[in-house]
């Protein structure tokens, strides 16, 4: 599941059910772009954004001098030449939900990366601060995780992170929100 949809979800006041099979990138919307985007680096093209298909962007953007991140956003798209223009079918009125979102999974991505450099088991060198985004135990609990931050599921990680986002704004990350 994108972090995208999850904000959107929580933006929403929905909740996010977990699909495993969900395309797994910021900026990516459907398996459909995920396969484009697949395709054209020469990867299997299963609709799934996971760790080959990661490496896969991340070699792509540094042979392209773009921010080697691996995350397939608008630029590297653009770079690759996969298009993401949704159906004319599509309900306009969800258009403006989708930049909000999109935005928020960007700082959240770069946040990780500055945090744990994405490593949803990164501890700190003191154990205070735990995970992919680097939560401190309080915070966890206070917006619902329940046992160790490092040893929650990515996606668990995620969903939290996105929730404090947009409760606190980037606050909760004073070095890497910025």
């Amino acid at each position: 599941m994108t972090l995208a949809v999850v904000l959107s979800a929580i933006a929403a006041g929905g909740a996010v059910a977990q699909d495993a099979g969900a395309p797994q990138a910021a900026g990516v919307q459907s398996a459909d772009t995920v396969r484009a985007l697949q395709q054209k680096l020469g990867v299997s093209a299963d609709g799934v954004y996971g760790p080959k298909t990661r490496a896969a962007v991340k070699r792509f953007q540094r042979a392209h001098g773009l921010a080697a991140d691996g995350v397939a956003g608008p630029r590297t798209l653009a770079a690759l030449g996969v298009s993401t223009a949704a159906p004319e079918e599509a309900d306009a009125s969800a258009a403006p939900a989708a930049a909000p979102a999109d935005n928020a999974a960007g700082t959240l991505q770069r946040i990780a990366q500055c945090e744990s450099g994405g490593d949803p088991t990164a501890v700190s060198g003191d154990g205070t601060y735990r995970g992919k985004y680097q939560f401190d135990r309080t915070t966890w609990r206070e917006m619902g995780g329940t046992g160790d931050p490092a040893e929650a599921p990515e996606a668990e990680q995620d969903r939290i992170a996105a929730q404090l986002l947009a409760q606190r704004g980037t606050a909760p990350w004073p070095v890497c929100g910025g």
